[in-house]
């Protein structure tokens, strides 16, 4: 076969997924695709479908209606146990709201992904505490820790297992503006790396900053636009 005639499969594809409450549509038929290495930001006012669509692609809820192929595997249709060591195996979580244990140190934060993927290994959580310039800290709990310095132990903790796709939830919205442009020149060093960086927010001009935006309305995709200047640099007012 011609490589003409080859065609790449996308690492992540929604095909017509609809997530139905009763009478609301939090998802109404919304097809998109990811390639691998894209960095794609999701916009969209509150009600919109940004938080359903973020748990079915992160595998902590299914569809009622549709197909979600990540890596050619139909999550879909996958058992709640396959979709947990599906997570697991594949995907990397950043929130909002940190989620850190309280009692851990950020180090062992970080040993706590590898545990449940596979053997905690010391050294190999504070080289991903260094990757993000956190070596210094790795032994302070989060209370001893900045909210952007929290937030950098969660995008650690995130590439641990080394996922396919990084699902980052508001990543910024708890920073402030010095903090959330650290957190977005990470994003950008990723992005380099060839990570798959999936990202919702609020903010336009956090979102300016990916490849592409994917814009949600009533459940919807209203419209998506392409950053014809891309370079992965935020910069704010």
């Amino acid at each position: 076969m011609g490589k003409d005639k080859v065609k790449r499969m996308s690492l992540l594809e929604l095909r017509n997924v609809s997530k139905i409450y009763g009478d609301l549509h939090a998802l109404d038929k919304v097809s998109l695709q990811v390639e691998k290495g894209e960095w794609v930001a999701i916009m969209g006012p509150s009600g919109s479908g940004k938080s359903t669509m973020m748990n079915i692609i992160g595998c902590m809820d299914k569809p009622s209606e549709g197909e979600v192929l990540l890596d050619g595997i139909d999550i879909a249709k996958e058992t709640a146990k396959n979709l947990t060591n599906i997570r697991r195996d594949k995907i990397g979580l950043i929130f909002q709201q940190f989620h850190l244990v309280s009692y851990l140190t950020a180090l062992e934060n970080v040993m706590m992904a590898q545990y449940y993927h596979s053997i905690p290994d010391e050294k190999e959580a504070m080289e991903a505490l260094e990757r993000v310039g956190l070596a210094d800290r790795a032994r302070h709990l989060p209370s001893q820790l900045s909210g952007g310095e929290q937030q950098r132990v969660c995008v650690a903790r995130a590439l641990i297992n080394y996922p396919e796709i990084i699902l980052a939830d508001e990543p910024t919205g708890n920073l402030d503006e010095a903090n959330e442009e650290i957190v977005v020149d990470l994003f950008r060093r990723l992005h380099e790396d060839g990570t798959t960086l999936i990202v919702v927010t609020h903010d336009p001009e956090v979102a300016e900053v990916a490849q592409r935006t994917l814009v949600l309305r009533n459940g919807r995709l209203d419209h998506e636009t392409i950053n014809p200047n891309f370079t992965g640099h935020i910069k704010l007012s």
